[in-house]
């Protein structure tokens, strides 16, 4: 089932990319007593992740912290290896928490996962953004179409908070 506003976030235990290395985090600690706005994309390097819905974020940054939010956070169900690449690649690096979901365990268990098997690229994350205060879901944008990233974008959350 997926996540609803209203919901606590499942737990499940990220490869947070920090300056001494990756280092594992579960959802329970990473949100706990914090408000983050929380996006999800198919895969990093993927066209509309990489020209679209990252930028849109790193763009925002500062308008999005000025309203009261301590971090900016993404997941995909990539390795921490490539999301360490991504985040040197696009300039993200020290603006944006990169919480790699490798093998999707968070992207299932929020009810956030899809097959793009298809497509070569097996179970992946739904693209979207949330605000997420204290662990608890307050707003969630789901993209319908996998090439959209409209009402998952940066400013459709910050207009939102």
């Amino acid at each position: 089932m997926t996540i609803k506003i209203g919901d606590k976030l499942p737990n499940a235990t990220f490869r947070l990319l920090t300056a001494d290395g990756p280092k594992p985090v579960t959802t329970q600690d990473y949100f706990a007593g914090r408000r983050i706005v929380l996006f999800g994309l198919p895969g990093a390097f993927t066209p509309t992740c990489h020209k679209n819905h990252l930028p849109g974020f790193l763009a925002e940054e500062a308008a999005i912290k000025a309203k009261g939010v301590d971090a900016i956070a993404m997941t995909s169900v990539n390795d921490h290896h490539v999301l360490a690449a991504w985040a040197k690649a696009t300039g993200a690096e020290g603006h944006i928490d990169f919480l790699a979901d490798g093998a999707a365990n968070f992207a299932k268990a929020a009810g956030l996962s899809y097959d793009a098997e298809p497509s070569g690229m097996g179970i992946r994350s739904r693209r979207y953004s949330a605000l997420v205060e204290d662990g608890v879901v307050k707003q969630l944008n789901i993209e319908e179409a996998p090439g959209n990233a409209e009402l998952s974008g940066a400013a459709h959350i910050l207009a939102q908070i």
